[in-house]
């Protein structure tokens, strides 16, 4: 059974830093890509970032480009966002996916974990 479990949200103030994990779990993703997505109250759930599992070819939306970094540990089979200079809009529930294409689409992603809350206060 496939398990993504996010870790590490939290309150940060703005201008700070979080790193989100996700641990990966019940089957093989080394040709798969893995995102972040997130989703804010009222909003559409909106792609972050993305990394191919086995390449390390990375994709971000333009919105954290420059803010935000997506790694991952084969030894851990943990993949990691690493938030930096945040700001209040970043507030959201952030989602740990999986899928067989790397893309920014909710629909190119078969396997979801449960989300993690990052609020950002002003």
């Amino acid at each position: 059974q496939v398990q993504l479990v996010e870790s590490g949200g939290g309150l940060v103030q703005a201008g700070g830093s979080l790193r989100l994990s996700c641990a990966a779990s019940g089957r093989t993703f080394n040709s798969y890509a893995m995102g972040w997505f997130r989703q804010a109250p009222g909003k559409e759930r909106e792609f972050v970032a993305t990394i191919i599992w086995s390449g390390g070819h990375t994709s971000s939306a333009d919105s954290v480009k420059g803010r935000f970094t997506i790694s991952r540990d084969y030894a851990k089979n943990t993949v990691y966002l690493q938030m930096n200079s945040v700001k209040p809009e970043d507030t959201a529930i952030y989602y740990c996916a999986a899928g067989p294409v790397l893309g920014g689409r909710v629909s190119t992603y078969d396997y979801w974990g449960r989300g993690a809350q990052v609020t950002v206060s002003s």
